[in-house]
């Protein structure tokens, strides 16, 4: 499911993941070809209810996303203290080969992608977030029925 479906069904969440992930330094996990994990900084882009990552051609994350689309996504910590709140979601990444969603991307981003970029979308199956309030910490978690399409 795109981003659309998480705005619809859990905006508050939906917004929080907005505010922790669109144009800011985060981490996606992709899966290896031997099956285990790898870790990569990328700048999210979200907006009009779609969620992309551009990335180089040639990028071991673009190789692990076009064998099994399977990835993670954690937003950065602004420090050790956790007040600024986690946000992460999971699903499946799609490569975009549309040359309109490839220009929304490129009109949302927070920066100049060049044109040698690959571009995924990342369809969400899973969000959850952690804030802090008064110590305690809050989870919310949104998971996609299995009969959404």
């Amino acid at each position: 499911m795109s981003w659309q479906l998480l705005e619809n069904q859990a905006p508050d969440l939906a917004a929080f993941g907005v505010a922790r992930l669109n144009g800011q330094v985060a981490y996606l996990a992709t899966v290896r070809k031997d099956g285990s994990p790898r870790v990569h900084p990328v700048t999210p882009i979200i907006g009009q209810g779609h969620l992309f990552v551009f990335m180089e051609p040639t990028s071991p994350k673009g190789h692990d996303l076009r064998r099994d689309g399977r990835y993670a996504l954690h937003c950065s910590v602004s420090d050790g203290s956790g007040a600024s709140g986690e946000f992460h979601v999971s699903g499946h990444a799609q490569l975009v080969d549309q040359s309109e969603l490839r220009a929304l991307a490129v009109q949302l981003a927070s920066y100049p992608p060049a044109d040698r970029y690959i571009l995924f979308e990342l369809m969400v199956e899973t969000a959850a977030s952690t804030v802090y309030a008064d110590g305690q910490a809050v989870r919310t978690q949104w998971k996609r029925a299995s009969q959404e399409e």
